[in-house]
């Protein structure tokens, strides 16, 4: 029997039977001084930047929404202080933001208005202390003057200090409050301190 001899040549590839998966990795292989051969891959790197890319984009978006999340808070402190100023009939049956707005702006124009008044009172009330004559010292006839000071509380009022001495020259409390209601103002308070033989009285008005 004739022996027979089996040849196995290897199989060349067609491009044409390629399949789109054999092309997907594309391998550079250099050569060093050694003559040892590195593979690498060409997407690889590409896939590890997309990779990288994804991480910094969802910190970004993480970022964003903590310093928007914190500012939205601030700004409902600040909100909710600027409620806490304003006087109750500015606020009441109002809950939207804008409507505690509307009412800043009109509490606002008010003590406006309410200042300028006080102030022209307080100059009135200064004319009229001074019309009076009365000065600080000691008259001829030994009786100890008053003085007056007029000037705008921190509360907005008008606050008048007196020191009443003795004598007929002598500026009374009676007085004073006389003309504090004459000029319209409305007498909140009154304190009065002995000092060196003659009365201060520290009163507040609005």
């Amino acid at each position: 029997m004739d022996e027979l001899f089996l040849f196995q040549f290897p199989s060349i590839p067609n491009p044409q039977n390629e399949t789109p998966q054999d092309k997907v990795l594309d391998y550079v292989v250099p050569m060093d001084g050694s003559g040892n051969t590195h593979l690498y891959s060409s997407m690889g790197s590409g896939a590890a930047g997309n990779d990288d890319d994804d991480d910094n984009g969802e910190k970004k978006k993480l970022m964003h929404r903590d310093v928007e999340r914190q500012r939205r808070q601030e700004m409902a402190t600040l909100y909710a202080s600027l409620r806490n100023l304003l006087p109750l009939e500015y606020t009441k049956g109002k809950r939207a933001i804008s409507d505690h707005m509307n009412g800043t702006v009109m509490y606002i124009k008010y003590l406006q208005k309410r200042v300028s008044e006080l102030s022209y009172k307080r100059d009135e009330l200064k004319k009229v202390l001074n019309s009076t004559g009365f000065d600080h010292g000691m008259s001829s006839d030994g009786a100890v003057l008053s003085t007056a000071v007029v000037h705008q509380s921190l509360d907005g009022g008008v606050e008048v200090v007196i020191s009443t001495g003795f004598g007929a020259r002598a500026l009374t409390l009676s007085r004073v409050l006389e003309l504090l209601v004459q000029e319209g103002l409305d007498v909140v308070s009154c304190v009065s301190t002995r000092i060196n033989g003659g009365l201060a009285h520290t009163i507040q008005s609005e």
